[in-house]
């Protein structure tokens, strides 16, 4: 299943993101209003949980400054990633856009399509007023 944010300028130099998204804590900044848990594991790993869905442990994967960020689940249960192509278009500008990727069965997808784009588009939106 693949998901494709919308793209967004935010107002900070390409590499200002970059570093912004690799301090993972700072993501707690950029969840949605229902966020009920959102604790850091390591330097590079986070948990969290939205209000009725289960907890999830996020880590980076891969990291190629300062156009690339790619966050993925620790567990193999739901096997995911979340991408951010960064680039720069002016001086202190950057456009970000989020890509979600994750193996579900059919009926895991159709479940959570919905709230994934939502969440998506939260944290597209949440990085836009940085």
């Amino acid at each position: 299943m693949e998901i494709q944010g919308k793209k967004v300028n935010v107002q900070k130099s390409a590499n200002d993101l970059f570093q912004f998204l690799s301090e993972v804590k700072n993501f707690e900044q950029l969840m949605p209003e229902n966020i009920s848990k959102f604790e850091l594991i390591r330097d590079d790993a986070f948990v969290f949980a939205l209000k009725g869905m289960p907890e999830i442990a996020l880590e980076i994967k891969e990291a190629q400054a300062p156009n690339k960020l790619v966050l993925g689940a620790i567990s193999d249960k739901i096997p995911f990633t979340l991408t951010g192509l960064i680039e720069e278009n002016q001086a202190e500008k950057s456009e970000i856009e989020l890509l979600f990727s994750g193996d579900f069965n059919p009926m895991m997808a159709m479940m959570i399509k919905a709230p994934i784009t939502k969440f998506i588009e939260t944290l597209t939106s949440n990085m836009e007023s940085l």
